[in-house]
């Protein structure tokens, strides 16, 4: 059965949306809707242009409505949706706190639609590949993750620049970093402690780091900062790091190159040779004798962000369960209130 949807925001995410969506079998994108008639001059053809949402809402061909606007516009724009009765797709992050997804829930609950949340980053393949690692146990005990974005602009775009339209980049890619670190961890949340800071951005924040220690003992560390200057190729991509008992991972860019890397003995104490080094001699952390670093090929992934609505389509239709629930999307809310108010205290919170 062929899904028809309408776009509400044509900005940049909206454009993304009606591209991914005219080229999918299943889905017909029917109307779009932007305040701005700059953002509609380029819809394709045979889709209705609109101003006005409440207009596209009474659209009765309209079976889902996605809706692509600034993160303040959510909570008003999801009510009007489900009393429209229109199920429901909100761009991340889906509300600015957990009271306003509770009332979402509320209305979308009393009028009886399908509500989800769009969080394409769980089909990055660098993500997918340090997820398969993790969960194929090919590190043994896993006790470190580490998750890092770097960009070297210093300011954000549009409205993110905005504290009263919901800017920021923990609202940004915070949410996208933070919802791969909880899918693919199985475990809950001990404590949360995060630095959060406003470096070039005068109202909002550029640059967080935040630490989470799970229940099943391992630490992750996401850290991202839109001015972190340095000359090295390829730095300003997403990088992952994990280490496990048996070996450890690193997979660096979106274009995901890597290894998982071993040692082919370990040591049972250290002998007493030394190794010189241009900082004096050590006998821990000098070079490796050849042969003793061993690393092996990461495992292969094939995702693209389609694979969302795929996945929506048949959710949709009842043949599987949507990707994206609203109960992990409201435990991120949760915490990144937490990681608020540690960066504000300066200390670590207990979660869960």
């Amino acid at each position: 059965m062929t899904v028809n949807f309408g776009i509400i925001g044509h900005g940049f995410m909206g454009h993304v949306h009606e591209e991914m969506l005219t080229q999918l079998e299943g889905a017909k994108v029917v109307g779009i809707c932007d305040i701005d008639e700059e953002q509609l001059k380029d819809v394709g053809s045979g889709i209705i242009r609109y101003n006005n949402p409440d207009e596209l809402l009474a659209n009765n061909d309209i079976d889902v409505v996605l809706i692509v606007v600034n993160n303040k516009q959510h909570i008003d724009l999801v009510c009007k949706a489900a009393r429209a009765a229109k199920d429901i797709i909100c761009e991340k992050p889906v509300a600015m706190s957990v009271a306003e997804l509770d009332e979402m829930v509320k209305v979308v609950n009393e009028c009886g639609v399908k509500f989800t949340v769009h969080q394409q980053r769980r089909f990055d393949k660098d993500f997918r590949i340090t997820k398969e690692v993790y969960g194929s146990k090919m590190l043994g005990d896993v006790y470190t993750i580490k998750s890092s974005l770097y960009g070297f602009n210093g300011n954000m775009h549009d409205w993110h620049v905005y504290l009263n339209e919901g800017g920021g980049m923990l609202y940004d890619w915070g949410v996208h970093l933070l919802d791969q670190i909880l899918w693919m961890i199985d475990s809950k949340v001990r404590t949360v402690y995060a630095d959060l800071r406003n470096i070039i951005n005068s109202e909002v924040d550029d640059y967080f780091k935040i630490i989470l220690k799970f229940e099943n003992n391992i630490t992750a560390e996401i850290e991202l900062g839109t001015y972190y200057l340095t000359d090295k190729v390829g730095w300003f991509e997403h990088h992952w790091f994990m280490g496990g008992n048996l070996g450890s991972m690193y997979v660096d860019g979106f274009n995901p190159q890597g290894k998982i890397v071993r040692t082919s003995r370990l040591l049972t104490n250290i002998l007493g040779k030394k190794t010189m080094t241009a900082s004096g001699p050590t006998r821990s952390f000098g070079e490796p004798t050849p042969g003793l670093i061993v690393t092996e090929e990461l495992p292969t992934v094939d995702t693209k962000h389609v694979d969302y609505f795929k996945n929506y389509l048949k959710a949709w239709n009842g043949e599987e369960e949507f990707i994206v629930t609203i109960p992990e999307v409201r435990r991120v809310l949760c915490l990144m209130e937490l990681i608020r108010e540690s960066a504000k205290t300066g200390l670590a919170i207990t979660f869960e």
